[in-house]
């Protein structure tokens, strides 16, 4: 496998990663647009990869599309204002100090005092939100019906699913939910606990899913469906 790259209209390379399939017909192209970017080819095994990348190349117009109407990914710094858990926060950078704060200031702002040196700036900031989000998520499930709780939860960075729980009972959320709005994130978690009865997305995980959620539940899963990609703007 060669190492290729997609150079786009606004001069930025994206990593090309050719691969061949098993069973596969006809060249795919998939671009990715959360996480990191990258354009994926699958093809026949007979299928060399210099005709992959020309295939790619003719569909150059059509990759620039996508590629220009992404989230935009935007760098933190010292004095900048995120918002996440529904609260706008303004980042304060404290090389002296040991540890992160969160704190309400008087005026019922928000402010996060992040401890350590510049280049550990933007990893403190993100297990700050991490920790909220997890105190969070663990709120809405003490609110539900103990036959409902996860036996583990854990936080993953993933780019195609926001929500999985195993037959273990294991359930994992992604971390960018932080940037959801509060009932959106919350949307995710009850439709997680939801598979504790359900495995699957039958008419009867539905209605589970709207009876623990309650009211704004369909709302709630269009916004996701419709803004999903933008909780992916940070880091």
């Amino acid at each position: 496998m060669g190492n290729y790259t997609f150079t786009c209209a606004d001069g930025v390379d994206i990593p090309v990663i050719v691969e061949s399939r098993r069973g596969a017909r006809n060249i795919t192209i998939r671009p990715k647009t959360t996480g990191v970017h990258e354009i994926h080819i699958s093809k026949p095994f007979l299928v060399s990869e210099s005709r992959a990348i020309k295939f790619l190349e003719s569909k150059r117009k059509w990759v620039n599309t996508i590629f220009a109407r992404a989230p935009k990914k935007c760098t933190i710094c010292n004095g900048d204002e995120i918002e996440f858990l529904d609260r706008r926060v303004r980042l304060v950078h404290c090389p002296n100090m040991r540890s992160n704060e969160l704190k309400m200031n008087d005026n019922g702002t928000w402010t996060m005092l992040v401890g350590g040196g510049v280049d550990m700036f933007e990893r403190r900031v993100r297990d700050v939100i991490k920790a909220e989000l997890l105190k969070s998520i663990k709120e809405i499930i003490r609110a539900t019906p103990r036959e409902f709780w996860p036996t583990r939860i854990a936080l993953r960075d993933t780019t195609t699913r926001w929500g999985s729980c195993s037959s273990t009972g294991t359930m994992s959320f992604s971390w960018r939910l932080a940037f959801a709005p509060v009932p959106v994130m919350r949307y995710v978690v009850i439709h997680e606990l939801s598979h504790k009865k359900h495995m699957d997305h039958s008419p009867a995980f539905w209605r589970q899913v709207a009876e623990l959620y309650g009211f704004g539940v369909e709302r709630a899963k269009r916004w996701l469906a419709q803004n999903g990609a933008s909780l992916h703007q940070y880091f």
